[in-house]
Formats: structure tokens, sequence, C-alpha cells
């Protein structure tokens, strides 16, 4: 298998120089992978993609996600709240190169309160990474994503994580994944251990043995193993038991597994299986080097016109995420567009689906994580950064050409609400401000009350760790510092039509709501009560989210 030294990766060229190469469309779709990470927390998915960049000459140093004073961070939580507390709350881009394919890395929060922000990134994806503890086999958040995967037809690609520590049974955790994921698995290679050391792994398309070095410390910065043999030579390297536990795996899978299938892993039938530890970097570039084998070009996206192909002519992509204040110095806020279709250039002019307006896009950006450049022209799987100023929203499509209109994204029903207030008055339009945005971004969802009266924000979201961060970045960001005031209602609907029932709804326990776009909305105590109320008064009702199908998949 190939080997890229340390030297090579580190002058490897530049996402930017790739770019700016002369390729025909059709090469340019052919190198591009545009892929997600997703695992439950902890299981190593960060980790994961810092060793990824690292061997894409992205980075000469892993980092790690630990909450410890002087130790590196991890290049994808670049936010102060993720590097203070150890935790990654928001999406990021990552572009790198690696043996002559250009990837776009969607990073995700693993925490279930972002669940949101994890759902509309997979949506930009063309296909995914699941990162599984071998420790722990499957867990809630990984089954949650798992879900959305398999309803939009993203095809998934597992590595087995840990693997140099003690786990459950190998065959085991193949069985979990097959039981309660209903996806058949192919393991690609084989982990070689020996007392719950990982010694190398067997490739099983090739029929080589790739082992690492011996007495590898924990946190060692591996590129590539060391001795590659004939998997029918290992006897005489490995201590007996260890060789006569790897002979019998073998023959094992070699009876029962079945043969991989390219077609049915793009279909979501089959999941290739690959084993290595994140951590020492044990079997990451053997994972490497046949993802980008594997994994999918940018196929067709589905829109208003049909699928829309990558290759069409005249430019076409969707905004899947805004981050605000990447720039401290400048404040801004960066819309993330998907291009799904043509080729993009830097100053084009395009059609703006949602307001039907014309606009010019003359500052476009390559990002990586925090860190961002200008960029001349992308392609089909890339992902353009647009400085924002407050035109963007989450799930606008814009093209040049025949106009195209992309799948809505939807969004998440909030199951908490709380009053929130501004404590210091002095600082009330930085507080306006940071609401704004930070509602822009998708990160919560604001209401007002139709008293006038009150004039402090309704804040709904999924989970609680959404206000602490809420919190945290207004009072970080903006200097604005807040009190929450918990409220008692768990359900939200929207109001769809004329409503001449509204005013018989118990203010005590209903109250009535107005959302950014101007819908009126009812938050109830409970589910139960917003079902009796809506059945009384014969209310048009509906559920958050349930216009773009975001709760049949979640």
């Amino acid at each position: 298998m190939r080997r890229i030294d340390q030297v090579t990766l580190i002058n490897a060229p530049s996402p930017a120089a790739l770019a700016a190469a002369p390729v025909s469309m059709a090469d340019a779709i052919r190198v591009r992978r545009t892929f997600a990470i997703l695992s439950h927390p902890d299981a190593g998915k960060t980790t994961l993609t810092e060793r990824l960049l690292l061997h894409g000459g992205a980075l000469q140093e892993a980092g790690l996600v630990k909450a410890r004073r002087g130790q590196r961070r991890a290049t994808s939580d670049w936010m102060k709240i993720e590097q203070e507390r150890g935790i990654s709350v928001t999406s990021t881009v990552l572009q790198f190169n690696y043996g002559g394919y250009a990837l776009n890395l969607l990073d995700t929060p693993g925490h279930e309160d972002f669940s949101e922000d994890t759902y509309r990134t997979l949506l930009a994806a063309d296909s995914a990474i699941m990162v599984i503890d071998a420790a722990k086999g499957i867990e809630d958040q990984t089954r949650k994503l798992f879900r959305v995967c398999r309803q939009r037809g993203i095809p998934i690609i597992t590595f087995i994580n840990k693997m140099d520590r003690p786990t459950r049974d190998v065959f085991g955790l193949l069985d979990q994944i097959e039981r309660e994921l209903a996806i058949r698995t192919v393991p690609m290679n084989w982990p070689i251990r020996h007392h719950d050391t990982l010694l190398g792994v067997c490739d099983r398309a090739t029929g080589l043995a790739h082992l690492f070095p011996a007495g590898l410390p924990r946190h060692a910065e591996l590129r590539s193993p060391d001795t590659t043999l004939r998997i029918d030579s290992l006897a005489d390297q490995l201590d007996p038991a260890a060789y006569e536990q790897l002979a019998e795996d073998l023959a094992l899978l070699d009876a029962a597994s079945e043969p991989f299938d390219r077609g049915r892993y793009l279909t979501g039938q089959q999941t290739p299986v690959f084993f290595g530890s994140a951590l020492t970097g044990l079997g990451v570039q053997l994972f490497l080097d046949a993802f980008v084998a594997l994994a999918p070009p940018p196929s067709a996206r589905l829109a208003d016109i049909g699928p829309v192909p990558p290759d069409r002519d005249g430019f076409a992509g969707f905004v899947f995420k805004i981050q605000s204040n990447m720039d401290p110095k400048h404040r801004d806020s960066i819309a993330f567009v998907r291009v799904c279709a043509g080729r993009f250039e830097r100053d084009m002019w395009v059609d703006h689906a949602r307001s039907g307006k014309r606009i010019r896009l003359s500052r476009p950006h390559r990002t990586f994580a925090q860190s961002r450049e200008i960029m001349e022209e992308a392609y089909p799987g890339d992902v353009i950064g647009l400085v924002n100023p407050g035109v963007f929203a989450v799930g606008d499509s814009i093209s040049a050409g025949p106009p195209v209109c992309f799948d809505a994204l939807g969004r998440f029903a909030p199951e908490l609400f709380a009053r929130l207030h501004n404590t210091d008055t002095a600082r009330y339009k930085q507080f306006q401000t940071g609401m704004r945005q930070l509602e822009a971004e998708g990160a919560v969802q604001v209401f007002v009350t139709t008293d006038s009266i009150r004039r402090e924000p309704i804040v709904g979201a999924v989970g609680r760790l959404q206000f602490d961060v809420l919190q945290f970045r207004l009072e970080n960001e903006y200097g604005a510092r807040t009190r929450i005031e918990w409220l008692p209602h768990t359900t939200a609907r929207i109001v769809t039509g004329e409503a001449a029932g509204l005013a018989m709804l118990p203010p005590s326990s209903v109250m009535q709501l107005v959302d950014a776009d101007g819908a009126t909305v009812l938050l109830f105590p409970s589910s139960r009560e917003a079902t009796f109320w809506q059945e009384r008064l014969k209310l048009p009702l509906r559920e958050i989210g349930e216009e773009a199908g975001a709760l049949q998949t979640w």
C-alpha cells in the first residue's frame, strides 16, 4: 500500500493551489470528497479529524479535545467555549488535500443538544464516517445520526476506534451494528491484537499485514506502519497465541462475511468497516487511503426542478450553515454554501431564490476551521464561505443560469423554553445584535410576545447546553450579560391559518408568541394540552420542522 512520508505531507499543495489548477469539470468532480464524521460524544470523532488533517498535511501536530491548560487544542474546536470546556458545540468546515483528492471535511458536534446543527451539516455531505468506540459499541447519538444518513441516502464507512485499549468482542461489535442499524458489515481490515495491545492490521483486499512499531508510546505521532508483510508470513513475527487467534478470526471472516459490493455500499445496504486508534494514529493512514478510494464524488441533488446533476451548466448551491464572529476583529457573519452544481467564480452574479434578488458574490472565502482565505473558484462538493450582511439564511438556494431551489432543511422543534433577560441596560444594543446573529445561525429559536409591554425575548432550544452556550457567547462575543427565567412550557405549535379561537386559549397556561418570520406560535405546557386545545377550538396548527420532514427524520 502506498505510503506518504512526513516531508511529502508537510509540503503538500494547499487547497487554494489545487483549486487554481486548470482542470475539467469531470476531473474536478471526480477528485472531490465531501464528508461528515459522526459519532456519540467521546467516541474519538474530533481526534480522528485531527489525524486525518495530520495525514493530509494540514497539521504538523494533532490536538486533542481535553480541557487541560497548556495542551494543544483541536483545530476544529476553535471557539472559546469549546477550548475552555473541551466540547464541540458547532460544526466546522475543514478543506485539505490528500493523495490527489480535494477533501471537504464537515466536522459536527457530537452532543445531542446540537443535533440540529449536525443534521443540517449532514445534508451537505456526500458520505459519512461513523466512529464507534470499541469498548462501548453503538450509542444513542450514533443511532440518531445513522437514521438521518439512511433516510437521506448518505453512504457510511465505519471506523471502530480505540482498538489500542480493552474492547468488546470484535465479532460482537459487528453483530451489534448489523442488528441495531440493519446494515451489513464488511470488515475491510482486521486488527492484530495480543493482550489488548494493537499490533497492527490485516488488509483483507491485498493480503498484507501492517505491523506497527513495538513499544509505541500512547501519544506517539505515527504516520505509517514500519513493517508490511504477507499475512501468511506472520507466524514468525507474532506471539503464537496472537497468530493462532488471528488465523481463526480470518478464517471465520472468509467463511461468514459477505464480499464488499460498491453498489450496496452506495445505497446504504453495506458499510465497510475499518479498525484502528485515532489517539495513537494506528491504522488511520491506511483507513484514509481506503476512504478516498471508496467514498463517492458529488452526485445529483434534489431541487424544485428535479435532480440537479453536478456537471450542469450554471452554478447552484445552498446555505447549510451560518457562523458569526469567526474573526474577532471584524465580528462578521459567514454563510457556508455547499456547491451542488457548476463552476463557481469570484465576483459572479447569482439569483437568490428566497428574495428573488440578484446578488454579486465578491468576497468568497475558503475556510479551514476559523481561518479563511479569498478563493477564486470552486467546484461541486466544495464549500464556499460568503460574508453575510444579513442577506442569507440557513436553507437559502443561490444559482446562476436556470433558477434552482433545493429542498428545505427544516428546523427542530424546541423542547425547552426560557425568557432571557439582559442584565445591563447599557448593553441593550449589543444584546439585540447578539440575539439576532445567533438566531440566524440556528443556535436557538427566538420568539417575542404579543404583549408589547414585555421586551425580553423567549428562547427555545432542544437542550440545556444550548442555553449555556448562548449566554457564554452573548457575554464573550457581545459583552452582554444575561439571566435565564425558565418557563414551564415544553411544546410549540405554529398557527398556519385563520384561527378565531385564539382568544379563547387560557393565558395562564398558553403563551402566544411571534417568531422571526412573523408567524404566530403557541407554547403549551405539554403535547397533550396542545392536542386538546387544537381539537377543541379547531385550531390550524403544525409542529416546527414538520414541513421539511425534520421531525420524521430525527
